[in-house]
């Protein structure tokens, strides 16, 4: 009785899984795409918060959107092959997608809490139930994938 229940509750982790890999494929597009109008853009941006003043430099900001997205997005593939390396990389990433946020939570508060809840849900899935990606991909004693 207790194998049914087990394989119940390993079905939903894997959901939670494959919705982290579907968060980072979507951020990663995002990041792509936020770095390509930043290119197009002007040269500089400031934000004035509370009588503080974050100066930007717009081209760096760009680089490092394209880069981070294009990561995320080979990243997000990989996790729905079930590899390894790529539950590890996308654990590395959704901690620094975090710790970005706090730079910019003065700016925007209730999107950068949002985004660091969503990274937690995301490092917990992959880190706790990350391995059943790659046994639901698993060929069972029949030869069919599960």
């Amino acid at each position: 009785m207790s194998t049914p229940r087990a394989a119940t509750t390993s079905a939903a982790w894997t959901g939670w899984a494959a919705f982290a890999g579907v968060i980072i494929l979507i951020s990663g597009i995002f990041s792509l795409l936020q770095g390509l109008v930043l290119l197009l853009g002007p040269r500089a941006s400031y934000v004035v918060i509370d009588g503080s003043l974050f100066l930007f430099d717009v081209a760096g900001w760009a680089w490092w959107h394209i880069v981070i997205g294009a990561l995320l997005t080979i990243t997000a593939f990989a996790l729905f092959s079930g590899a390894v390396w790529a539950r590890v990389i996308a654990v590395i990433l959704a901690v620094l997608s975090a710790a970005g946020q706090l730079l910019v939570l003065p700016a925007q508060p209730w999107w950068s809490v949002i985004v660091i809840a969503i990274d937690v849900l995301i490092i917990y899935a992959l880190t706790a139930h990350g391995h059943e990606l790659s046994e639901r991909r698993t060929p069972n004693e029949r030869g069919a994938v599960v």
